[in-house]
């Protein structure tokens, strides 16, 4: 799992707005992709793919300390 913030630093929100969008191409994972908190940006449809793939939720919330995807150093 990557946040908005993870994508594109320096713009976060031109990375949700795009990813958010239906116009994202196929085969690109747009529903790894999560707000900082955890929280999804789109919804049951993004919801039901991160639980097809096993990702842990505490909640209504991606368990992000456990589904983060460490930063390269």
């Amino acid at each position: 799992m990557r946040t908005y913030g993870d994508v594109s630093p320096g713009a976060p929100r031109l990375s949700a707005r795009l990813l958010s969008t239906e116009q994202v191409p196929d085969g690109l994972p747009w529903w790894r992709v999560v707000r900082a908190d955890g929280s999804l940006a789109v919804g049951p449809r993004q919801r039901a793919h991160l639980m097809a793939e096993g990702v842990p939720f505490n909640g209504d919330r991606v368990d992000m300390d456990v589904a983060r995807i460490p930063h390269d150093p």
